[in-house]
């Protein structure tokens, strides 16, 4: 588990939680958002084992018994929040695990602190469970929502927490980190970096995803020879991609990715710019072969079937329309 100077950026967030923590002006409420692999558990871990240190500094020592319990999961004054229903958090979760508990004081340090991870699975009724105990909490307990959407709770849940924000790292740190702490070779460190967009647990899960190589390896033949099939070989690859489970929404990030390189190297000629430097030669040969408002409508395209199949537009049928833009382009 790690500190705060252990955690890969939101420099921002950690020195909000250290200043607070060293100025001793710790809220009783917070709210931490962000998309799922971007440091929200991680942040609020180093926050509650700072919080729990018997040093008592603004980053955990790491070695005193607070640290380890909490290390071990095992730190009587952290309690994680749980649910027995997957697709939410009922106000009987709330009740039982917090409100009940909330006023006996901490064991052995002298902040309790509860971790509700998923919080926007709460219902209204457990959101104003949880209202009244955040209103007139006990000094000691500080309650830690992680969320991956803030706009699912109330106003009034909102209005009485701080709100902090994950943003989205720099491809170029994902990519240090990529390739010195995992030796991800750089073409590959490239790819995986642009196409977490900033979230470097996604970039770490696609390093090492199965399903993520056989996607990479189905879709880079598809666009290399999407010129020379005709649209029902290109149907039997979407439907082949389709049977064997791989995320649609993941095909076609993939495919803007693509096709953005291409329109780069159209641009300026450089082969520093590119994601896929590695397929160098066929960005070349398309560039050459295709027009600045080809590539624009295949671009659009593509946000057109993503458009669709939000709308649940038939799969098939979105993807047809726009695979037929990409031969015409």
């Amino acid at each position: 588990m790690p500190g705060f100077n252990d955690i890969i950026g939101h420099d921002t967030i950690k020195e909000h939680l250290k200043k607070a923590i060293e100025s001793d002006h710790v809220s009783h409420a917070y709210i931490l958002t962000g998309e799922t692999g971007m440091g929200r558990k991680s942040l609020a871990n180093a926050f509650a084992m700072t919080l729990l240190c018997e040093k008592g500094k603004s980053e955990p020592c790491m070695e005193c018994h607070a640290c380890k319990q909490v290390m071990s999961s095992n730190h009587p004054d952290l309690i994680f929040v749980g649910h027995e229903k997957p697709g939410s958090i009922g106000v009987d979760d709330i009740r039982e695990q917090i409100n009940d508990t909330i006023m006996i004081r901490p064991y052995s340090s002298y902040y309790k602190i509860y971790i509700v991870d998923e919080a926007e699975k709460m219902t209204v009724q457990a959101q104003n469970a949880l209202l009244k105990t955040i209103e007139e909490p006990p000094a000691y307990a500080i309650i830690m929502l992680l969320t991956t959407n803030q706009e699912a709770f109330l106003p009034t849940i909102l209005s009485r927490c701080v709100q902090l924000k994950l943003k989205p790292l720099k491809d170029s740190v994902v990519k240090s980190y990529l390739m010195g702490s995992l030796g991800i070779k750089e073409s590959r460190a490239d790819i995986y970096a642009a196409f977490a967009r900033g979230n470097l647990g996604r970039a770490i899960h696609l390093a090492s995803s199965e399903e993520f190589q056989l996607l990479y390896s189905e879709l880079l033949h598809m666009l290399k020879h999407l010129k020379e099939m005709d649209i029902m070989e290109l149907l039997f690859y979407i439907k082949k991609m389709k049977d064997e489970n791989l995320d649609i929404y993941d095909c076609l990030d993939f495919m803007q990715l693509w096709y953005r390189d291409v329109l780069m190297y159209k641009v300026t000629q450089d082969i520093n710019l590119l994601i896929f430097r590695e397929e160098f030669n066929t960005m070349k040969e398309m560039s050459a072969a295709s027009a600045y408002d080809g590539i624009e409508r295949i671009l659009k395209a593509i946000d057109k079937a993503r458009i669709r199949l939000e709308a649940n537009v038939n799969m098939e049928l979105a993807m047809e329309l726009m695979l037929l833009v990409m031969k015409e382009n």
